[in-house]
């Protein structure tokens, strides 16, 4: 394989490229769905190919191919190029690649138990365990669970990166990843729905350590609650605390996307929306001294983990807020060049025919010093809002919405009965800057983030502690 990267970046040397990179990547994928207790889909995908990018004269160019031979390649890195000299023309500012960390890194995850060692069979039958102990959790409750859907997926990802500036990078990275959606109902109650997902860069070792057939019945018997007893939020307003769950999507959709440089620059207005954010407001204040976001993909084990991105740059921390003040954008090489700042190896690419763009990897809020109870003790009148059911944000990521669906009202420092469907509506900055305390404990949940034309699907963890969020009213959606 490496013959034919090498291949390729002489190819484009030789018709004139100022800068080449080449990039294998094989991703194997596997799925098993199971609906209401009976098999759905069992599928499993390999898609294999390499990726030639290349930069003349300021102007970028991309072509791909999953034919691995010297004739296809050598077609695609004219084909790259002439790209790149087509767009050299229409350019009113010529594309620079910012210096960075270059790595020359091997990094190879081992699972210790291979996805492919339990059996097919052995899988379906796990789902089915745990479909049946949600339906019994269900009739223990009360409620019927009238739709379950369990999805268990393998994503064993392989890449190999040469750059003609001297990066050197070879990944292979299992994932799994494991997400339910559960419909509970009761006459008079009406219904109250629960998903979750989960996701680690290990093996089926992961999957055992998650305890789902103990896990997501527990959920059931949490929101069977909500549904059967919850009462309306207060209608003055309160202190909240939310959840790690919470607190994770609220870091994503609120600092991560909005701190994508390609973002800030408006190049992603069409596909993915806008950024509250400007180039003049790095240094600004958002946000209390309390809220550190940050964006790391070299978190070992997790979900968004790629230690060294697609353009070959070394991965590390970006702060994106820092105590309250906005500190850092996530860059790829052309635009920390924009930025005149070293690129922070965000650059990320869901396959191989798919052209590396700016990335969130693991987004999460940093924990502080407060326990939970130390949290809740200091709220007279309040609602502790543990994990959420819908969420919407607007274009540039300043007006948020979320739903909760497991919460409870706090009384003189103590949890008391359930919540039903309340309703959180603030700007980014109201939100961020009413929080005066964060928990010392820490949690992740895994998603697939979605990003450009054509979409690229990425995976990713956001999380963080438990907050706590002063003064806030409430809203409530009609129950179902």
């Amino acid at each position: 394989m490496d013959d034919l990267l090498r291949y390729a970046i002489d190819e484009a040397l030789k018709l004139g490229a100022d800068y080449a990179e080449a990039r294998y990547q094989k991703d194997l994928e596997e799925v098993i769905l199971l609906k209401n207790g009976v098999p759905e889909i069992s599928a499993r995908s390999i898609d294999e190919g390499i990726g030639v990018r290349v930069l003349i004269d300021g102007g970028l160019g991309f072509a791909s191919t999953s034919e691995l031979k010297r004739s296809s390649i050598r077609s695609i890195v004219r084909s790259a190029v002439s790209i790149a000299r087509a767009s050299t023309k229409l350019l009113k500012n010529k594309i620079k690649l910012a210096e960075g960390r270059l790595a020359q890194a091997k990094v190879e995850v081992k699972p210790r138990i291979r996805f492919d060692a339990v059996d097919l069979d052995a899988k379906i039958e796990f789902l089915k365990d745990i479909d049946g102990s949600v339906v019994e959790a269900g009739t223990r409750k009360g409620v019927k669970a009238t739709s379950r859907f369990f999805e268990l997926k393998r994503w064993d990802m392989e890449k190999r990166l040469l750059t003609s500036d001297g990066a050197d990078v070879y990944l292979k990275i299992p994932r799994v990843m494991f997400e339910y959606f559960i419909t509970l109902s009761s006459p008079g109650a009406g219904s109250i729905q629960r998903f979750e997902h989960l996701g680690e860069s290990r093996g089926w070792e992961a999957v055992e350590s998650w305890r789902l057939v103990e896990k997501i019945p527990e959920e059931v018997s949490s929101i069977s609650r909500v549904l059967l007893e919850g009462v309306s939020p207060p209608k003055d307003p309160v202190d909240l605390i939310l959840g790690p769950e919470l607190v994770g999507i609220i870091c994503h959709e609120s600092a991560g996307h909005p701190s994508e440089a390609d973002r800030v620059l408006g190049r992603e207005a069409a596909q993915g929306g806008e950024s509250y954010i400007r180039p003049e407001l790095l240094g600004a204040r958002i946000g209390s001294e309390k809220v550190t976001i940050v964006d790391d993909p070299t978190i070992p084990r997790s979900f968004g983990y790629q230690p060294y991105d697609d353009e070959g740059v070394e991965g590390r921390e970006r702060r994106l807020i820092d105590s309250g003040v906005i500190k850092e954008l996530l860059h790829n090489r052309e635009t920390a060049a924009i930025f005149g700042v070293e690129s922070n190896g965000a650059a990320r690419a869901a396959g191989y025919d798919y052209e590396p763009i700016i990335r969130m990897s693991n987004t999460y809020m940093k924990p502080g010093d407060y326990s939970f109870q130390e949290l809740v003790e200091d709220i007279r009148e309040g609602v502790y809002v543990k994990s959420y059911q819908e969420w919407n944000i607007d274009d540039q990521r300043w007006n948020q919405r979320y739903v909760g669906v497991e919460a409870y009202r706090i009384v003189d420092g103590e949890l008391r009965e359930p919540v039903r469907n309340p309703v959180i509506e603030l700007t980014t900055k109201s939100l961020y800057s009413a929080i005066d305390a964060v928990g010392k404990d820490i949690e992740f949940f895994a998603g697939y983030c979605g990003k450009g034309d054509p979409m690229q699907g990425i995976p990713v963890w956001f999380g963080g502690p438990h907050i706590r969020v002063r003064g806030v009213r409430l809203g409530v959606r009609p129950a179902e």
